[in-house]
């Protein structure tokens, strides 16, 4: 990947091989966005751990999926919170539950995790209540402490939205360059990669941290703009901010009629020509999660070919594979026959 915005004047390198991305950390065993799955993330092997960022009250940059706090924490369960329970608009979609901008850090301290999928992964109940809400400080100094001289951890960070209660506060894209700049991370050779949906959030961060700030990759949804995102037009106007994109597993791995690519993935290499490396996501193990044709059994939470899906995405040739259970992409990644680096990285 590049950290530049004008990717004909920067020097090229390549990528030496696939990189593994711990989506959340290792939820497939642990509850996402704790200390423990992404601790153990790491050590299955991951290069990357991604946490999802979101805002507190006091504007401080925490890690949850969404910033409706019900599904992966206690607050459902805490009385003196009852009261905190609101509908709000996130994303054109009307929410109701706790959010996290109406929580300070101090509050969302007191809450526990709890795993975010019980029916599929009713194992992960288990660390029910163990462990607490952190901050994107917090991920960054985990993987810093987890590095070594000749491992690297670098860490994805997806920004979501955030909501102020009153409609008025500081942007994600403000929250967010400050604080890379206070922590020391707000440039091109830096351990932090930033990633969004939001096009224009991506593009706000990058003219507030300019062409040598941290690498960025677009996310791209399965839907009408993320068409348009991948065509070759879209894919340049990307070059000019990012580094990367992210397209779902699915929009590699099928053509434009759903039907399973046949050994070359087109969006993979018109992304490569446009200078961007492909990451995608998000990989599960679950059946619930895979085709047909690599399920195992009948029950939805049961684990099926996991290895195989990864397989099959290597074969198509990205460069990054963001995934709920690392061991499975470092396995795939080690079967792979990796071919001669295609995508480039703009230091």
């Amino acid at each position: 990947m590049r950290a530049t915005v004008a990717p004909a004047e920067s020097p090229v390198t390549r990528l030496p091989r696939p990189v593994v991305i711990g989506h959340r950390g290792a939820p497939s065993y642990r509850p996402e966005h704790t200390v423990a799955s992404f601790d153990l993330a790491i050590d299955q092997g991951a290069d990357m751990i991604e946490p999802d960022v979101v805002v507190s009250l006091d504007g401080v940059l925490v890690v949850r999926h969404e910033n409706e706090l019900s599904w992966s924490t206690d607050v459902a369960h805490r009385p003196e919170f009852a009261d905190r329970r609101t509908s709000r608009v996130v994303e054109g979609v009307e929410v109701t539950g706790w959010f996290t901008e109406d929580f300070t850090l101090d509050e969302l301290r007191t809450l526990r995790s709890v795993e975010r999928m019980p029916t599929l992964r009713p194992l992960n109940t288990a660390y029910d209540g163990r462990y607490g809400v952190l901050t994107l400080a917090e991920v960054i100094e985990l993987a810093r402490r987890r590095s070594t001289r000749g491992r690297r951890i670098d860490v994805l960070v997806e920004l979501k939205a955030v909501v102020w209660p009153s409609g008025i506060g500081p942007s994600m894209a403000e929250l967010v360059a400050d604080e890379l700049r206070r922590l020391g991370v707000a440039h091109a050779a830096g351990p932090v990669v930033v990633q969004s949906f939001d096009a224009g959030l991506l593009r706000s961060l990058r003219e507030r941290l300019g062409e040598h700030g941290p690498r960025m990759v677009q996310l791209v949804e399965d839907d009408a703009e993320g068409d348009r995102m991948v065509s070759p037009p879209g894919l340049r106007e990307i070059s000019t901010y990012a580094q990367g994109i992210a397209p779902s597993r699915d929009r590699v791995l099928l053509d434009a009629a759903a039907r399973p690519t046949p050994g070359v993935s087109a969006l993979v290499a018109e992304a490569h020509a446009a200078s961007l490396s492909v990451f995608a996501w998000t990989l599960r193990s679950e059946n619930a999660f895979l085709p047909a044709h690599l399920q195992v059994g009948e029950e939805p939470s049961g684990v099926g070919n996991a290895l195989g899906d990864a397989l099959e995405l290597l074969r198509l040739g990205v460069d990054g594979l963001i995934t709920d259970s690392p061991d499975h992409a470092v396995d795939a990644l080690a079967r792979h026959t990796v071919p001669a680096p295609r995508s480039t990285v703009r230091a």
